[in-house]
């Protein structure tokens, strides 16, 4: 079982698995393995006190893969799933394998929509994002950014005209939004007061 002090049977014996797989333990002689003391079972000097370490207290419904038969006993708890993200990251973990692309998909969405999440959230506070800033467009004048990407071998560059799109395009469309929605109320304003 998982998670406790004893180790794991091994499937099959080195002998076994040498005369079946030619080539196989070219690295077994404990002599040349670092890592032998630390697999030789010694619970006196681990220090080890427990048979199942003590679990930690779950203070919300944690997400667990489908792999799992529990929780890990211990986890982190510094970032608690919130919002339309936390619901795709509960998705992902009820619904999907970690050996399945859908999960790993829906993760990385979940993240797309928890910065998309922030974001908005930052114009509630005092100091909202400041795309221009944040995004160090301001260094490409004052920190030789022509000069750099000409000229060199830089990985960067056969991506480099998709940047400004993938950067500056959701804020782009952020504010049509805002103007389109603003300009329509406006109408409905004018309408309303004209009827």
């Amino acid at each position: 079982m998982t998670y406790t002090a004893e180790r794991p049977p091994i499937a099959e014996p080195s002998d076994k698995l040498r005369a079946r797989i030619p080539g196989w333990g070219a690295d077994i002689d404990p002599k040349d393995r670092p890592s032998v003391p630390m697999l030789r079972f010694a619970p006196a000097e681990t220090g080890a006190h427990w048979d199942f370490p003590e679990r930690q207290p779950e203070k919300w419904p944690r997400e667990r893969s489908v792999e799992h038969k529990f929780l890990t006993p211990v986890f982190g708890t510094a970032c608690p799933p919130r919002g339309v993200s936390g619901v795709i990251r509960k998705v992902a973990y009820a619904r999907y394998s970690e050996g399945r692309a859908a999960h790993w998909l829906l993760l990385m969405a979940a993240d797309r929509v928890d910065a998309v999440e922030n974001h908005l959230r930052s114009f509630l506070t005092l100091h909202p994002d400041n795309p221009i800033t944040e995004t160090g467009v301001l260094s490409e004048f004052s920190r030789h950014g022509f000069s750099s990407r000409f000229g060199q071998k830089r990985a960067d560059l056969t991506h480099q005209s998709l940047d400004p799109i993938v950067v500056a395009g959701p804020w782009v469309a952020a504010g049509g939004a805002v103007y389109v929605a603003g300009k329509a109320l406006a109408k409905r304003r004018h309408t309303r007061l004209a009827g």
